[in-house]
């Protein structure tokens, strides 16, 4: 039995070492330029479950920027936003990272580039808050850059308001607190691209903003944000770009004010849109006709 212990030992050993070996030896990414296009789906086309959900949809993603994926229920924000992040395959069309097809790039090596935050965090096992968040360090395993584990993980739970859970079991929180704990995880990856399904859908107004301002600052210091959201006075406030979808077809891209038109939205979510401009000067308002 002992010799059965060791072998497994020594086996596990030696399959960490190829691990961390095979770290060392990925491509590790290099600065990203002001302005360079970091992601981009050219022509996509998908189809789920014999429905077409993305037709012919082109996007650039560029560094510096905040970039958010609008439409009502179905338009496709969520299926375009797999689309980057290489959890959905399309039929037609290409989608490149940093200059690449995602094809061309090993799991680490992405993981390296980009950090997704999903709208669905499950975990099976009870792990605490700072184990979730610990989690966004293993691309960096065997590298040099896993010195830096701690102090991004610190970070990252200070700005996203979850410090004080650290040691709380995950499955404990409120939606909200999972939430912040799942974009602490993402933020302490420490990658030029991050790519956020809905990050504000289950937080209140303060949390709302506070992720909004952390992915602006994100941009602000040469990042990408690809960031799906429901609510287009937020998309207004903060996002440098937006992509408009409807029927899985790109209606718009451009800043807010050439996209947020109420005409446009008016049609798009077949709703009356009402966009009035903020009494202190800031962006843009848009509303519900009522």
């Amino acid at each position: 039995m002992s010799d059965l212990r060791h072998e497994g030992s020594t086996f596990l050993a030696s399959l960490r070492t190829a691990v961390a070996g095979a770290r060392r030896r990925s491509r590790r990414p290099g600065p990203v330029a002001p302005g360079e296009v970091v992601t981009a789906a050219h022509a996509v086309s998908l189809t789920l479950g014999g429905a077409p959900v993305l037709r012919d949809v082109s996007v650039d993603v560029h560094a510096g920027q905040v970039h958010a994926l609008l439409g009502p229920n179905g338009a496709g924000k969520s299926s375009l936003l797999g689309v980057l992040t290489g959890d959905l395959a399309p039929q037609a069309g290409v989608v490149v990272a940093h200059g690449r097809a995602l094809t061309a790039w090993t799991p680490t090596e992405l993981a390296m580039r980009r950090a997704v935050l999903l709208q669905q965090i499950t975990l099976s096992f009870p792990f605490t808050a700072v184990d979730v968040v610990r989690m966004g360090r293993s691309p960096w395993r065997g590298t040099p850059i896993e010195e830096a584990d701690e102090d991004a993980v610190r970070a990252a739970m200070a700005s996203t308001d979850v410090a004080h859970l650290a040691e709380r079991h995950f499955t404990s929180l409120s939606g909200g607190e999972r939430a912040r704990v799942a974009l602490a995880r993402v933020l302490a990856q420490r990658t030029a691209l991050l790519l956020l399904d809905e990050p504000t859908a289950a937080l209140d107004l303060k949390h709302q903003e506070l992720v909004l301002q952390l992915a602006r600052a994100h941009a602000a210091a040469g990042g990408a944000v690809v960031v799906v959201v429901h609510d287009l006075s937020l998309a207004a406030a903060y996002a440098d770009r937006v992509t408009l979808l409807a029927h899985g077809r790109v209606v718009a891209d451009g800043t807010p004010r050439e996209v947020l038109t109420e005409t446009l939205l008016s049609d798009v979510y077949d709703h009356p849109v009402e966009v009035v401009e903020h009494p202190g000067g800031g962006a843009p308002i848009v509303l519900p006709r009522r």
